[in-house]
């Protein structure tokens, strides 16, 4: 253990940044009104010295009141996020919450005191802020920030009014509007943008959203380092628009292209002397408007390959990316995404890796094992070969909707990784999901290792976890728990959950692109948790937790069901049963009909919603439509009616189940019939180049779906449970 605190104190040293701000009380109460206004006045707060720089928080009764004690406004919403789950058994989460107050509160009878063992907790992937985060308006983000805040992230990314900064950038660089209209993206796609894979899609930008998240961008920073927090601003990676290559003739380019249906994009030679100079400009002119904690996102290669494995000309691209950030802060930190490592594990093997990272200096650099939960790097990389790193949970592809986590791992990975002499200068843990709002267990479960350095033993955690959800002790909800970390939650190294054949583009087979319905575990013991479920929904019905829960699980049952009725009016057609298609695709609608008024129960689960805030930000008509392609392209089509990342992004949503999927299969099922009754087989060649014309009309129209919830969802879960329970059981035997 010697050895392991001595690498853990030298990597913090190594870093030599500033240290986090102290405590900002006011910020502090705010966020305790915001979060409990009824009894914020039973707390108090006070500062406490960090230990060996880290994050410290305590909790002591005293006086009648409750004080919370922190090294930062973070350590002090950790200690009342800790207060509210340990005794008051409350639970605060995107997807309902439990909030009831004891009165008088608890009192804490011996005194807490909690030490982080990560200088760093960081937060965000580029894509979350387009598969979830793209129409937040500040009261969103607000939200976001105190749930960081109470679940200790002091790291978080920040790429919102990013398009602002550039727009100055190359303006000042002789760029006129005309100029920046092919590079700029629309809203849902700058993650893309930024991360050199697209030009233009979405778009044309308008100004005004540029001016309103410029004023957003500035509310959220300062929101984030009034609690303490130090946000990650991005930096320059090369990518420059369309028409740099006529302003700059002479410059060295270079064409790259992402290979799923977009155009070539354009990327500067770091060794061309305007690579430094713009790399400059646009961090100066980024810490005018926004300031600057010295931490700086930049992914050159982030899934393009670079044009050599050579280590020679990996090293000097490092270093002339990383001397464009030091030129305008000499204190500049690369957080370096380790994506790439992963996703292209056969170019990045150990002499790329290590020239790419060994050309910047050890205290200038952190870098993000991306998917740690899943496919580590630090393990095969000596820790990245003694570069400080963040241990990071990525779980969530697209925004994709479905019960899945690798919960075991979760509980166990982050501390066995800090406790191995192997990992080198681990400095911080961190999520970074391409999208959230779903699966809050495992959201839960991964940030309660930030406050801890020992395995959190699942056996203990999930039966508080469900007691906090849901305002009740329950043993049969103990058991159902201990079912679903067995089934969905013991899930495989995937790209994310298992998606329904409902999501699916219409076909015979079991998987689509980007549909895979493989389940790692048997559908039939998933039965079990949902008897128990709703077994328990007249006792716990009355928690938000609780039937958001009853929803997703029952959401999750139909959906794995899906796929063996498919497969029954699939084995209709090739034998040529005309009565059992019918039968089968009858019912296969009528399950799309009866999860999309399932879903319509809870107001997670409304395409309506995603619509509706797209349309919010327009001033005009003509902004509000481009605003609302871009919400409907990005979840269904992902780019052009041609592009082979349709359903990347799917969602079993109300609205959409009924007004887009549903639509997709019956033109099927009547296609299908036609040539069963005229005895051939279907061209699906034919037909999807026909569905293809449908789906493009829809993504460019106009049709409303509803905002509100619709229903009671602890009802319309019994009613498909009567209905469907017996016949699903059959199907799997």
């Amino acid at each position: 253990m010697g050895r392991i605190k001595f690498l853990f104190f030298a990597g913090m040293m190594m870093l030599n940044l500033k240290t986090f701000a102290g405590l900002n009380e006011d910020a502090a109460k705010a966020l305790i009104r915001r979060v409990v206004p009824e009894a914020a006045d039973r707390f108090e707060v006070a500062e406490i010295p960090q230990e060996n720089g880290k994050d410290v928080f305590e909790v002591e009764s005293s006086g009648g009141r409750i004080i919370l004690r922190g090294s930062s406004g973070v350590s002090v919403a950790s200690a009342l996020h800790y207060y509210l789950k340990e005794y008051c058994h409350c639970s605060i989460t995107w997807n309902g919450t439990n909030l009831q107050l004891p009165d008088p509160l608890p009192a804490v009878e011996k005194k807490v005191h909690k030490v982080t063992p990560y200088t760093y907790r960081y937060y965000i992937n580029y894509c979350t802020f387009n598969y979830t985060m793209a129409w937040w308006n500040w009261d969103r983000w607000q939200r976001e920030i105190d749930w960081m805040a109470m679940n200790g992230i002091n790291m978080p990314l920040a790429l919102t009014g990013e398009e602002a900064v550039w727009q100055e950038v190359y303006k000042e660089l002789g760029f006129s509007d005309e100029d920046l209209k092919s590079f700029f993206s629309g809203p849902a796609y700058f993650a893309w943008l930024w991360m050199g894979n697209l030009d233009g899609w979405g778009g044309p930008l308008p100004q005004h959203w540029i001016d309103t998240h410029k004023a957003l961008q500035k509310k959220i920073l300062a929101q984030e380092r009034a609690l303490g927090m130090k946000p990650v601003l991005p930096a320059f990676t090369g990518h420059v628009p369309p028409s740099f290559r006529k302003k700059f003739p002479q410059a060295r380019l270079k064409k790259t292209n992402w290979g799923v249906g977009f155009n070539d994009v354009y990327i500067l030679d770091p060794e061309d002397p305007l690579f430094e100079t713009i790399g400059r400009k646009f961090i100066e002119a980024q810490t005018r408007e926004y300031g600057t904690d010295h931490l700086y996102s930049a992914d050159t290669f982030n899934e393009n390959v670079p044009p050599t494995n050579d280590s020679t000309f990996l090293d000097a691209m490092s270093k002339k990316v990383y001397h464009s950030m030091a030129l305008a802060d000499p204190e500049a930190v690369w957080v370096m995404q380790g994506w790439m490592f992963s996703y292209n594990a056969r170019f990045w093997h150990a002499p790329q890796i290590r020239a790419l990272l060994n050309a910047v200096p050890d205290d200038h650099v952190i870098v993000l094992d991306l998917w740690s939960e899943s496919h580590p790097v630090w393990n095969r990389t000596e820790g990245y070969y003694g570069k400080p790193w963040i241990w990071n949970m990525l779980h969530n592809f697209g925004g994709n909707i479905s019960l899945f986590g690798r919960m075991r791992h979760v509980a166990s990975d982050p501390a066995m990784a800090l406790h191995d002499p192997e990992s080198g200068n681990m400095v911080g843990i961190g999520l970074t999901p391409e999208a959230i709002e779903q699966n809050p267990a495992l959201y839960e479960l991964m940030a309660d290792n930030i406050w801890r350095s020992d395995i959190i033993d699942l056996n203990d955690w999930l039966p508080a976890y469900a007691r906090r959800r849901y305002g009740a002790a329950d043993d049969s909800i103990n058991e159902a728990w201990k079912i679903l970390e067995n089934t969905v939650y013991s899930g495989g190294i995937t790209e994310g959950g298992p998606e329904s054949i409902v999501a699916g583009r219409p076909t015979f087979e079991k998987n689509t692109a980007w549909v895979n319905t493989g389940l790692t575990y048997d559908p039939k013991a998933l039965l079990r948790a949902w008897d128990l479920f709703i077994q328990a929904a007249d006792r716990l019905g009355g928690s938000d937790g609780f039937r958001y829960d009853l929803v997703d699980l029952t959401r999750q049952v139909l959906a794995n069901y899906a796929t063996p009725l498919q497969q029954k009016f699939s084995a209709a057609f090739r034998r040529k049963d005309v009565k059992s298609f019918n039968q089968y695709s009858r019912q296969f609608l009528e399950l799309i009909d009866d999860m999309d008024e399932l879903l319509a129960t809870r107001s997670d689960f409304l395409l309506g919603s995603w619509l509706a805030d797209a349309r919010s930000w327009g001033v005009t008509e003509a902004e509000k439509d481009i605003y609302e392609f871009n919400a409907r392209d990005l979840i269904t089509l992902w780019g052009g009616k041609n592009c082979p990342l349709h359903e990347y992004a799917c969602r079993q949503w109300s609205g959409l189940l009924k007004g887009f999927y549903r639509p997709r299969w019956n033109a099927f099922f009547q296609y299908a019939g036609k040539c069963l009754a005229g005895r051939r087989d279907v061209d699906m060649r034919s037909f999807d180049a026909q569905i293809r014309e449908w789906e493009w009309k829809w993504v460019n129209s106009h049709e409303e779906y509803p905002t509100a919830a619709k229903g009671d969802a602890v009802a319309a879960a019994k009613a498909l449970y009567q209905k469907y329970r017996k016949t699903i059981e059959a199907s799997y035997h």
